[in-house]
């Protein structure tokens, strides 16, 4: 990963807190040319830095169903392991987002499911059939905030 100055920095907070700026107005928010603007977004895309743009939907209503976070502990930690959980985990859409933990357990997992009920036979079929999962532990969302 590239080096980030203060400009990049800048930029990349800006992008955070509003992704559908306008390059212009991007460039005047941080004080750049939208030529100089667009060439940093550019080389902050190439490089990987930014590596896409997204749509945050509003909280989970009743009619979306409800938001697990899991915490998963694997057998062992090698690279393998690593690669073939986290391979299994992008062929199932519930599964939203995961992040590679320190601490207790090794993975955190959202999952968005129709309701308790419906997590029961995700557990059983999904979560217990990852490949190297030694223990799951799930809490569920009461309630959702995000900073936006």
């Amino acid at each position: 990963m590239p080096t980030l100055n203060d400009m990049d920095r800048r930029i990349l907070n800006s992008l955070r807190l509003n992704a559908r700026i306008t390059n212009s107005d991007l460039a005047a928010e941080v004080g750049l040319s939208p030529s100089a603007c667009l060439r940093r977004v550019r080389l902050l895309e190439q490089s990987g830095v930014i590596r896409g743009y997204t749509t945050i939907v509003a909280g989970v209503s009743a009619e979306e169903g409800t938001i697990a976070i899991v915490q998963v502990e694997l057998e062992r930690q090698s690279e393998d392991y690593l690669w073939r959980f986290e391979a299994a985990l992008r062929r199932h859409a519930e599964i939203q987002e995961w992040f590679l933990m320190t601490g207790d357990g090794d993975y955190i997992l959202r999952v968005q499911i129709g309701g308790i009920d419906d997590y029961g036979a995700f557990h059983r079929d999904v979560l217990s059939r990852l490949p190297g999962v030694a223990r799951i532990t799930s809490s569920f969302a009461m309630r959702s905030h995000r900073r936006m």
